[in-house]
């Protein structure tokens, strides 16, 4: 059936009016996102001179020296490495985190949303320096266990300080997730499945868990691409002494001398296209789950 001419002004009234909506976010996303991450681009293609400055002169190699030299690519492989065991603890702290919480009554629940979120009300960088004193040599621990004439811990610049360092800020990314996929589940489930025979490992692994798969796939999401990219943490809990993927971008751009954006450009683009698959197979996950 054809429109009417009064129906049509109407349609482009609203497509005027949504597009006035959109016209702030879109330009917000255009100037501070997409411009830079082109800029980004198009540097990682150009050539470094040889005190730093930019050279228009296209080349490959940047792409090159990623995927050849054993110190890049080994870069790459632990920060997806150490990203995935954070995403690991997150989840099996969370997610009991999250079940407790959803179990409570309603007053309490809320209290205990706030203190899972009472750590965003602190700058980061300052929980991070928060725990160098806890697990410096002459920190919090060490001074105990001394006290308690135990032998005493190298815990600051090691691996395990920059995970623990990780998981405590990411926790949070993971519970909020599953809180809500937990607060929409139907809880007389379990008790059927219980009345069937199964045990509560059983149910839980059965009903609960892919019942709830997508609030643990957004929070896996929420702690990984964030996760991959840090370089604070390592820096100040790890001592710097493992490069991670960020760490090294950060070095190029910043502290090398002479500095090389070109080659910093190059390794922070193939870290996007790798976010950006795993963003990718979220999205198909959940589609497929909605279907």
């Amino acid at each position: 059936m054809a429109l009417s001419s009064f129906e049509r002004e109407q349609q482009r009234h609203e497509q005027r009016r949504l597009m006035a909506l959109l016209a702030p976010g879109m330009f917000w996303l255009l100037v501070f996102f997409l411009v830079p991450l082109l800029v980004i681009l198009v540097y990682s293609f150009l050539t470094n001179g040889p005190r730093g400055n930019l050279l228009w002169q296209p080349t490959l190699q940047n792409y090159v020296d990623l995927f050849t030299q054993a110190s890049y690519v080994n870069a790459y492989v632990r920060s997806l490495w150490i990203s995935g065991l954070t995403t690991l603890f997150a989840l099996l702290l969370g997610y009991p985190l999250a079940l407790f919480i959803v179990k409570q009554p309603p007053r309490v629940r809320l209290v205990l949303l706030i203190l899972v979120l009472i750590p965003f009300w602190t700058n980061f960088l300052v929980r991070i320096y928060a725990w160098q004193i806890i697990l410096a040599n002459n920190g919090l621990i060490n001074a105990t266990l001394a006290a308690l004439g135990l032998p005493t811990l190298f815990l600051l610049n090691t691996e395990g300080a920059t995970l623990l360092g990780l998981v405590y800020g990411e926790v949070p990314f993971m519970v909020l997730p599953i809180y809500a996929a937990l607060d929409r589940f139907d809880f007389t489930l379990m008790e059927a499945g219980a009345d069937l025979g199964a045990s509560k490992w059983r149910a839980f692994w059965h009903i609960m868990l892919p019942m709830t798969m997508p609030g643990v796939a957004a929070g896996a999401v929420l702690v990984f691409i964030p996760t991959i990219g840090q370089f604070v943490v390592s820096e100040l809990l790890g001592g710097a002494k493992v490069d991670y993927i960020g760490n090294l971008i950060q070095r190029l751009f910043l502290r090398s001398n002479p500095p090389n954006w070109p080659l910093g450009s190059a390794m922070s683009t193939v870290m996007m296209i790798v976010l950006l698959g795993f963003i990718l197979l979220y999205f198909r996950s959940t589609t497929e789950e909605d279907r």
